[in-house]
C-alpha cells in the first residue's frame, strides 16, 4: 500500500548506509550519469571498439531509447550516453547501462503503474559478444534492465580487465556460467535480483559455487535471489574469499547454514546479509558471532531459534556492529541474548527485532542502547510501556511498535518520556494495531520532526487535538479504525508536506470546508470512509490544490450535484465514493479527466442517466445500486477491466453489445443482476475465457441457455435466477469443472436433472433448480456431491422416492473437513465471489449473502415424491433446515431424526405420514421452525421446550394431543371390578397378615423357651451380657480419660 511504502522510505533514510543495495556502492547513478555525460576528453575512441559497441545496440531492445546517441555518424563513442574512455588512451573502460535509474523494484514504486511503464523503458533483446573487442574494458553495469530469461553469455568470463560487473536485477535465466570464475581481477560481482514477492526474482540458478573461490580480489558479492539450494558448497566457498567486504545472499533458498562451525575466515567481512532464506529448524550459527568486523548484519526471516549455548558470547564480540535485522528469528526472545546485545549497545544505529515473539519481561533486559536511531519492535508479544533504560528515548528517530498488546494503556503513558524531551528528534512512529486506548494527547504537536505518525487500528477515543497542526514535516498521518470522534479540526490544513491522510471508520461528524486541505498540495492519498462527515465547500467552483492518487469518501454526504472538483483529479488511480447522497448524472467531462483511473467504487448512491462507455484504464468499475439506465456502456476495445458490477440499476435491452464486440481474457467479475435486461443470453462468452463469477439474477433474459457457456473453464458462480429461460441445461455445462454455485431458480428449464451434476460438477457446494420444471427421479449420481452445503429442488415435477444414498453429503454429514473452495473464500477487493441466494427457510423466503457460506439446507418441497422417508436422512447432522413438504411421502418419521442437533427448521407438512412423533424430537435444542401440519400422525406432542413453543398451527390436520394443542390427551383409568379382578382378591389382604403374625410367634418362641427350660443357659446368657457391659464401661471410661486429663 503507498502509506506503507512511504513510511518504509521514511525509516530506510536512516538504515541505508550499510545495508544499501548492491547498485549504491559509491553513490546515486543520477549524478553518475550526469557527471559522464559531461566528460570533455580530445581523445577519439578506438574505431574497433566503436564498432563493437554498435553491434552491441544492434542486438538489444531498446525501446526508451537509451542509446539514441549511439550512432554511426557520431565517430566519438565516448560521448555517448553510459560510455566512460581513458582520457588518454581512448580505450572503453565503462559501459553503464543500468535501467530506470536504479529503481527496478516494484517497492521502489508508489503504485505498480508507473512501474510498469518504468519496465517499458528497460533493455533487452542479446548481448552481443562483439564486447570482447573491449579489451580494456573495467566496468560493465547492465542492472535493472529486462533480458527476458536469455541465459547470461559465457563469453562475459573471457573479459580479463573487469573490476566491476553488475548484472543485478536484469530477468536472466538459467545456469550462471562458471566462466565468470576467470575474471581474476574482479572486486565487484552483482548477480542478485532484490527479491520482490509480488513479483518473484531472477529465474537464475547456480549447481556448484566452487568456481567464486578463484575471485580472490572479490571484495563486493551480490547473489540475492540466486536460486542456491543445490549448492551445497556455499559456505565453503565464501570461506576463500579474503577480501570479501560485503555479502548479500538473501533469498537465496541457502541448503545448510553449518549452524555449529565456530568461526569464519573471512576477517574483512563487514556486512552480511543472509535475510529470506528461511532455514527452519536450525539454531543460530555459531560462526557469524566471530566475524568482530561486522557493521551491519541482516538475519530477516531466517527463522533461527535458541536458546544460544552459553559458552557463546553472542553479541558482545560485535564491537563494531551498527545495523542490526533480526526480525524473524525466536532467538531473541531471550534474557542473555539481549543481556549480551546490550553490552554493546553504545554502537548500535539501527535495530530490527520484530516478530520474535519478545515479551515485556525479556525486553526489560535489553537497555544502554545509548546511538540508536532506528527501533522495530513490531509483531512481538509486548504489553508493558517501554523502559527508559532501553535507549535515550529523546535521540530516536524511528519507532515502530505495531501489532503488539498495550491493552487499556494510553499513547502518553506508552511513550510519556518522549513527550517529555524538551527537543524529541522522533520522525517515525507507527502503533498500528497495538489495541492502545485514551486520547491523542495535545502535547503531540511537540513532535515537531515527526514525517510519520500511523495510530490505525486502534482503540483511541475523544477528538483531535488541533496542536496536529503543528506538524509541519509530516508526510503520512494514519489515524483510521479509531473510536476518534468531535469535528475534522481545520488545522490539518496547514501540514503543508502531507502525503497521506487517513481517518476511516471513526466517529467524525461535522462539516468539511475547502480550509481542511487549504495548504495540502502535496497530498497524493486521502482515506476519509466510514464517517458523519458532510463536504461543503465554501467556494463553489473550489479548485483543490492536490492531484490525488487515492481518494475514498465513502459514506460522506457530497450533496446532489456530482463534485465538480473531481475533474482536476487527473492522477486518481483509485475512487471510492460509495454511499454519498449524488443523485445527478455523471458529467462527461469527469470521464475524459481520469485517464488514470484503475479502480472506480460509486455504488449506493442515486446517479441518474445513461453510461456510454469507460476509459480503457479501468480495471475495477462498481457502479451498482444506483439508478442508471438506457443500455448497457460498451467496453472498449483495449480494455483492462476484471471487474464490472452493474447490478441493481435500470438498464434495459441485449448484453450483446456489451459482451460481443470486444473481448479479453482480463474480465473475471461480472455482476449485472436485477436491472431491467431482456432478450436471448448471447453465445460469445468465448471471449471471456477468464470469467469467474456471472450472475444475471433477476432480468427478463428468455430462451435458451447457450451452449458456450460451457467454454468458461474457470467458473465458479453462476447464477441467472429469476429469468424466463426455458429448454433443457446444456450438456456443455458439464464441462465446468470449477463450478461451486450453480442457481437457476424461478425459471422455466424442464426435462430431467442430469446425471453428469454428480460425476463432472462435483466441486459444487450450492445447487439452486427451484421453481422449474424438472420431472423424473433424482438421479443417484446427485449423491455424488459430497460437498454441497444447500441443495434446492423445490417446486418442479420431481418423482419417484427419496435417494437412501443421502448420507454421501460429507458436509451436510459434519464429516468433511477440507477447507472451503475458492469461490467460498475468496472476495474481489471488497466484493464477496460468493453473490447471494433466495431461500425458503423457517417458512419464509430470505435472502443471503453475508452468511450464505454459513447455510446448510436441503429442500425438495412441492414436488411428487412417494414412499418413506429415508433413515439416512438423519445422518446429516450439520443441517439447519430439512423441507419436504407438499409431496407423497409415507411411513413414520425416524426415531433417528434426534440425532439431527444443527436442525434449526423442519418442515414435513401436506404429506400422508403416520404414527407417532418420535420422543428424540425433544433433544433438538436449535429448533425453531417446525411444521407437521396435515398428515396422518397421532399420539401425544414429546416433552421438550421448542416444541410446545410452537403454535398449534404446526401440528393441524393430525391426530395429535397435548402440549401445544388445547385437545389433551385421555388418561386410561380401569374400573374397580376389573382391578379387584385382576387383584384376586375382594377386600383385605388375609395372606399377608397371617404369614405375619404366623413369623412373629415362631421367632419369638425359638428364642425365649431355652432360656425358661435350662437354668445353664440362663446362667451363660446373663453372664455373656456382664461381661459385654464391662467391657463397654472401661472402654467409655479410658476414652474419657484421654480427652479430658485433669
Amino acid at each position: 500500500m503507498n502509506e506503507r511504502r512511504l513510511r518504509v522510505d521514511l525509516v530506510m533514510d536512516m538504515t541505508r548506509t550499510p545495508l544499501a543495495c548492491f547498485l549504491d556502492v559509491s553513490k546515486s547513478w543520477k549524478n553518475e550519469k550526469k557527471l559522464f555525460e559531461n566528460i570533455k576528453t580530445n581523445v577519439l575512441c578506438k574505431d574497433v571498439e566503436r564498432q563493437a559497441l554498435l553491434r552491441f545496440k544492434q542486438g538489444v531492445i531498446d525501446h526508451g531509447d537509451q542509446l539514441a546517441s549511439w550512432v554511426s555518424e557520431e565517430k566519438e563513442c565516448c560521448s555517448w550516453v553510459g560510455i566512460v574512455c581513458d582520457n588518454f588512451t581512448g580505450h572503453v573502460h565503462q559501459i553503464r547501462l543500468r535501467g530506470v535509474d536504479g529503481n527496478c523494484r516494484v517497492n521502489d514504486y508508489t503504485t505498480t503503474k508507473p512501474y510498469d511503464e518504468a519496465s517499458q523503458e528497460m533493455l533487452g533483446g542479446d548481448i552481443s559478444s562483439s564486447l570482447l573487442h573491449l579489451k580494456q574494458l573495467r566496468h560493465l553495469d547492465l542492472s535493472c534492465n529486462d533480458f527476458g530469461g536469455i541465459q547470461i553469455p559465457s563469453f562475459m568470463g573471457s573479459l580479463a580487465n573487469l573490476r566491476y560487473l553488475n548484472l543485478s536485477s536484469s530477468r536472466f535465466g538459467g545456469i550462471i556460467p562458471p566462466q565468470l570464475g576467470n575474471l581474476s581481477e574482479l572486486q565487484v560481482l552483482g548477480l542478485g535480483s532484490f527479491y520482490d514477492k509480488t513479483f518473484g526474482s531472477e529465474s537464475t540458478q547456480l549447481l556448484n559455487m566452487q568456481w567464486l573461490s578463484s575471485l580472490r580480489s572479490l571484495h563486493h558479492l551480490d547473489m540475492s535471489g540466486v536460486d542456491l539450494s543445490k549448492a551445497i558448497n556455499w559456505f565453503q566457498v565464501m570461506n576463500t574469499l579474503p577480501s570479501l567486504v560485503k555479502l548479500h545472499l538473501s533469498s537465496c533458498q541457502l541448503p545448510h547454514v553449518h549452524p555449529f562451525v565456530p568461526s569464519l575466515n573471512i576477517t574483512s567481512l563487514s556486512l552480511l546479509d543472509l535475510s529470506g532464506n528461511y532455514f527452519d529448524s536450525s539454531f543460530v550459527p555459531r560462526w557469524i558471532f566471530s566475524i568482530t568486523g561486522l557493521v551491519s548484519l541482516d538475519l530477516t526471516e531466517c527463522n533461527f531459534h535458541g536458546p544460544i549455548p552459553s559458552s557463546i558470547d553472542s553479541f558482545r564480540n560485535l564491537t563494531a556492529l551498527k545495523f542490526l535485522h533480526v526480525s524473524g528469528n525466536d532467538f531473541m526472545n531471550s534474557s542473555f541474548v539481549l543481556k549480551g546485545l546490550s553490552s554493546i549497545g553504545s554502537t548500535l544505529i539501527s535495530l530490527d527485532i520484530s516478530s520474535c515473539g519478545v515479551s515485556s519481561p525479556v525486553l526489560d533486559t535489553l537497555h544502554n542502547l545509548t546511538s540508536l536511531h532506528s527501533l522495530d519492535m513490531s509483531n512481538n508479544q509486548l504489553t508493558k510501556a517501554i523502559p527508559k533504560s532501553l535507549a535515550d528515548l529523546c535521540s530516536l528517530r524511528n519507532i515502530d511498535l505495531e501489532n503488539n498488546n498495550f491493552q487499556n494503556m494510553s499513547l502518553i503513558f506508552l511513550l510519556g518520556s518522549i513527550f517529555e524531551c524538551e527537543s524529541p528528534r522522533l520522525e517515525s512512529l507507527s502503533l498500528t494495531n497495538s489495541k492502545i486506548s485514551g486520547h491523542l494527547p495535545d502535547s503531540i504537536g511537540r513532535l515537531s520532526f515527526l514525517r510519520s505518525l500511523s495510530l490505525s487500528d486502534n482503540l483511541i477515543s475523544g477528538s483531535i487535538p488541533n496542536s496536529i497542526g503543528r506538524l509541519l514535516s509530516l508526510e503520512i498521518l494514519d489515524l483510521r479504525i479509531n473510536q476518534l470522534n468531535g469535528s475534522l479540526p481545520e488545522s490539518i490544513g496547514l501540514l503543508s508536506k502531507l502525503e497521506f491522510l487517513g481517518f476511516s471508520y471513526n466517529l467524525l461528524t461535522g462539516v468539511v470546508t475547502e480550509a481542511h486541505f487549504a495548504k495540502l498540495a502535496r497530498l497524493k492519498v486521502l482515506w476519509g470512509t466510514g464517517n458523519n462527515l458532510v463536504l461543503r465547500p465554501r467556494v463553489a467552483n473550489w479548485t483543490p490544490s492536490f492531484h490525488l492518487q487515492t481518494l475514498g469518501l465513502n459514506s460522506w454526504d457530497l450533496g446532489h450535484q456530482f463534485p465538480l472538483w473531481l475533474q482536476f483529479q487527473r492522477n486518481l488511480i483509485r475512487l471510492e465514493l460509495i454511499n454519498t447522497s449524488i443523485s445527478s448524472t455523471i458529467p462527461e467531462l469527469f470521464w475524459r479527466s481520469i485517464p488514470n483511473l484503475e479502480t472506480l467504487k460509486m455504488s449506493q448512491n442515486n446517479f441518474q442517466g445513461r453510461l456510454f462507455g469507460f476509459p480503457a484504464s479501468l480495471a475495477v468499475i462498481d457502479l451498482s445500486s444506483n439508478n442508471f439506465s438506457g443500455p448497457l456502456p460498451q467496453l472498449p476495445k483495449s480494455s483492462s477491466v476484471n471487474t464490472l458490477d452493474l447490478s441493481n440499476n435500470s438498464f434495459v435491452g441485449s448484453l450483446h453489445h456489451l459482451l460481443c464486440l470486444y473481448g479479453g481474457e482480463s474480465l473475471d467479475f461480472l455482476n449485472l443482476a436485477n436491472n431491467q435486461l431482456s432478450g436471448v443470453i448471447p453465445k460469445c462468452w468465448v471471449k471471456w475465457p477468464n470469467l469467474s463469477f456471472l450472475n444475471l439474477d433477476n432480468n427478463n433474459f428468455s430462451g435458451v441457455i447457450p451452449r458456450t457457456l460451457g467454454s468458461l473453464s474457470s467458473l465458479g458462480t453462476l447464477n441467472m435466477c429469476n429469468n424466463k429461460l426455458s429448454g433443457r441445461l446444456p450438456v456443455s455445462l458439464r464441462n465446468l469443472k470449477n463450478l461451486e454455485i450453480l442457481q437457476l431458480a424461478r425459471n422455466e428449464l424442464a426435462g430431467r436433472i442430469p446425471t453428469w451434476f454428480g460425476r463432472e460438477l462435483s466441486s459444487l457446494r450450492i445447487l439452486n433448480l427451484r421453481s422449474n420444471k424438472f420431472d423424473g427421479d433424482i438421479p443417484r449420481e446427485l449423491c455424488d456431491l459430497t460437498v454441497i452445503r444447500i441443495l434446492v429442488l423445490a417446486h418442479n415435477n420431481l418423482s419417484g422416492n427419496i435417494p437412501r444414498c443421502f448420507n454421501k453429503f460429507d458436509v451436510l454429514s459434519g464429516k468433511d473437513t477440507t477447507p472451503d473452495g475458492r469461490i467460498f473464500t475468496l472476495s474481489r477487493l471488497g466484493t464477496d465471489l460468493l453473490g447471494s441466494a433466495s431461500l425458503v427457510t423457517k417458512g419464509r423466503e430470505d435472502t443471503y449473502s453475508t452468511i450464505l457460506r454459513l447455510v446448510m439446507i436441503l429442500d425438495l418441497s412441492s414436488n411428487n415424491f412417494s414412499g418413506h422417508i429415508p433413515s439416512e436422512l438423519m445422518t446429516l447432522q450439520a443441517l439447519q433446515s430439512l423441507n419436504l413438504s407438499r409431496n407423497q411421502l409415507t411411513g413414520r418419521i425416524s426415531e433417528n431424526i434426534g440425532d439431527m442437533k444443527s436442525l434449526e427448521s423442519f418442515d414435513i407438512s401436506l404429506n400422508q405420514l403416520s404414527g407417532e412423533l418420535p420422543m428424540s424430537l425433544s433433544s433438538l435444542s436449535f429448533l425453531s421452525s417446525f411444521n407437521v401440519s396435515y398428515n396422518n400422525l397421532t399420539g401425544r406432542v414429546p416433552s421438550s421446550t421448542q416444541l410446545q413453543g410452537f403454535n398449534e398451527s404446526s401440528f393441524f390436520g393430525n391426530q395429535l394431543c397435548g402440549d401445544p394443542l388445547t385437545r389433551r390427551c385421555r388418561i386410561e383409568v380401569p374400573d374397580r371390578d376389573e382391578q379387584e379382578d385382576h387383584d384376586g382378591s375382594h377386600g383385605t389382604e388375609w395372606g399377608l397378615i397371617i404369614s405375619t403374625v404366623s413369623g412373629f410367634i415362631v421367632g419369638f418362641w425359638v428364642v425365649l423357651a431355652p432360656l425358661l427350660v435350662s437354668t445353664s443357659w440362663r446362667i451363660t446368657y446373663f453372664s455373656f451380657l456382664r461381661d459385654m457391659w464391662y467391657k463397654f464401661y472401661d472402654f467409655i471410661r479410658k476414652y474419657c480419660c484421654n480427652m479430658f486429663p485433669k
